[in-house]
């Protein structure tokens, strides 16, 4: 009984201190990429450019909470094709997403990976431009 029993206590003591690091670690790294990314963004201009919304989408996580039960948080993707004839995803709110539509034309303003606004140009003026 005396050594086989002590094999318990050594273990976790071992274990235990190493998986606390590393998901202290997983932590620490998941905040630290968030603060450059915000870091990045903030030093990029801000640019606003012709555009045209070629695709849009979400994305629905399922989280659960021990009282309320489960929880679904939806996301919001527009993807915005750039007069140079690059394309851009950004993450926006569900009321941006709504109004939004695949084809509308107009001004994409963003900030390096941050999404800032879309001002769509009106249909009947872009009619107007083409005559």
């Amino acid at each position: 009984m005396g050594f086989e029993s002590l094999w318990m206590f050594d273990w976790l003591g071992t274990v235990l201190p190493v998986f606390f690091v590393v998901v202290l670690g997983i932590v620490v790294l998941s905040a630290g990429k968030e603060v450059m990314e915000w870091s990045r963004n903030k030093r990029q201009p801000v640019l606003t450019v012709g555009s045209r919304i070629t695709a849009r989408r979400t994305h629905l996580q399922q989280r659960r909470q021990e009282e309320q039960g489960t929880r679904t948080y939806t996301f919001y993707y527009v993807t915005f094709e750039v007069e140079s004839g690059d394309r851009m995803e950004f993450k926006v709110s569900g009321e941006e997403y709504g109004q939004c539509a695949e084809g509308d034309e107009g001004r994409l303003t963003f900030q390096g990976t941050r999404y800032i606004g879309f001002q769509r140009l009106n249909r009947y003026s872009l009619e107007q431009v083409k005559m």
